[in-house]
């Protein structure tokens, strides 16, 4: 798990698990949860709670609750006054035992939605009021490997590091006047190295900025409806070289991409997706070597 910004990463927890969450709860944030499910599981559970007292027992605004039975379902509910309320069931099984999984729990202004292995499977609306919410615990029958806290400015990486190729999830889009940074080093003997702002949802590249080393070109252009458009290649230098180190910045504006190199502004780039929200992945490719990539 690699995450920019991330609030907290813990990494191979003990089960049964309980954590505070770093600055409580808050709409845009995401929980990820990486781990295997036993071979003999029964069952386990993630709760997301009001404190952690045991007596009285802590209200539990949600509560998660995969069970392997004869008839295999996830139940979720939510414990108030340690009462139990309506349970919500699903029948379909996301988790195999012995199976590893990646679970996300995104936190929204009314529901929670959660995704397993890349696949949205369900939502839970909300039946205490989100600012109560501020510990997360884990039990039953699963071994975690890691579990992070992510705030909504922060760089999700699908690759787990920062390795090439990089590909990283922009969890809530992007934003006028947030930041991208990119650093790195230019390998020593380059071709060529990529960076694409991308829409997940339909395939289109937002930016792309294609750095040719020995030409000395910065090509920009977007793919929209599976074609490029025109490109634009003025500059008033090339910045970058071999086996150097670079720190590249794209500022979101309302209506153009802003982008600096080593601390000098390069050039700008108007938007032609104009729903900013949708460009929702950062991926770079090529000859360079990452060394941190940061939302802000």
């Amino acid at each position: 798990m690699s995450v920019a910004n991330a609030k907290k990463t813990i990494l191979s927890p003990a089960v049964p698990f309980t954590e505070i969450i770093p600055g409580g709860l808050h709409p845009g944030e995401m929980i990820v949860i990486q781990g295997c499910v036993h071979n003999d599981a029964d069952r386990f559970q993630f709760d997301l709670t009001c404190g952690c007292s045991t007596k009285p027992r802590a209200d539990v605004a949600f509560h998660f609750n995969p069970r392997f039975s004869s008839s295999p379902q996830i139940v979720c509910n939510t414990l108030q006054r340690e009462n139990w309320g309506r349970e919500e069931n699903m029948d379909l099984m996301p988790f195999k035992k012995g199976a590893s999984f990646e679970t996300i729990i995104l936190v929204l202004c009314d529901v929670f939605k959660v995704a397993v292995n890349g696949v949205h499977i369900l939502e839970y609306e909300h039946r205490i009021p989100l600012e109560m919410v501020d510990t997360f615990s884990v039990s039953g029958k699963v071994e975690l490997h890691a579990i992070g806290f992510i705030p909504d400015s922060a760089i999700f990486s699908k690759s787990g590091d920062q390795s090439i190729p990089y590909m990283g999830s922009l969890l809530r889009g992007v934003i006028p006047g947030q930041h991208i940074t990119i650093k790195g080093h230019v390998s020593l003997f380059p071709h060529s190295f990529t960076v694409n702002l991308r829409c997940s949802q339909s395939n289109n590249i937002a930016l792309h900025l294609n750095s040719h080393i020995k030409s000395g070109m910065l090509i920009r252009n977007s793919f929209l409806g599976q074609s490029w458009g025109p490109e634009e290649r003025e500059l008033p230098y090339f910045p970058f070289s071999a086996g150097n180190y670079f720190e590249m910045i794209i500022l979101c504006q309302l209506h153009q991409f802003k982008i600096a190199i080593n601390g000098t502004h390069l050039l700008d780039y108007k938007h032609r997706v104009q729903d900013l929200s949708s460009i929702d992945q950062l991926e770079i490719l090529g000859d360079v070597e990452l060394q941190n990539v940061q939302l802000w």
